[in-house]
């Protein structure tokens, strides 16, 4: 595969009270989870590429490209015009090689796959494949129409659904949901 896998780490992490998620230790390895997601990128024989603002992961950063959101200041959308390739959050301590093996290789020609945990739930956008030609103007349009709505993308890029297990999928956005995984 030569594929590019973005890592997102862009967010401001408030609700983690500053701290940024992808220094958190993986619960099976203890690694940082953004070393970890760039391990499983690699794994996977994809090159690995951090999304959004770095800065705080110089130290373990692991020679990847940087991509800075296109256009800043609008969120994760701008970090998805600035790759749209394939998305995993850096805040999903559970995913597996086998989960991204199973992204890579479903509903190939389709123009954006992504992971829900039922047919009615929210799509997973940084759980996501897209082919950048086909969905790229969607995004483009959504963000010079002040629409920044992941979820409106993803229906309007045709998304189509990737089943996985719901464990693959929790993310962790607050030290509550750290403490309810390290519980289980």
């Amino acid at each position: 595969m030569s594929a590019v896998l973005g890592v997102f780490v862009g967010g401001r992490s408030t609700r983690m009270g500053g701290h940024p998620k992808g220094l958190l230790a993986a619960p099976d390895t203890g690694e940082a989870l953004v070393v970890r997601a760039v391990r499983l990128a690699r794994e996977l024989g994809a090159t690995p590429v951090l999304v959004g603002d770095a800065h705080a992961y110089d130290l373990v950063r692991c020679d990847v490209s940087v991509v800075c959101d296109d256009p800043p200041g609008v969120g994760p959308l701008g970090g998805l015009c600035g790759l749209l390739a394939f998305a995993l959050a850096c805040d999903m301590p559970f995913v597996t090689l086998d989960d991204l093996r199973a992204l890579a290789v479903a509903h190939p020609g389709a123009a954006c796959v992504a992971a829900r945990r039922s047919d009615d739930a929210p799509w997973e956008p940084f759980f996501a494949r897209y082919d950048a030609p086909r969905v790229l103007p969607v995004v483009r349009a959504a963000i010079a129409a002040g629409d920044r709505s992941l979820q409106r993308v993803m229906e309007r890029a045709g998304a189509q659904s990737l089943a996985r297990d719901a464990r693959a999928l929790d993310d962790w956005d607050t030290p509550d949901d750290v403490s309810r995984c390290r519980t289980l």
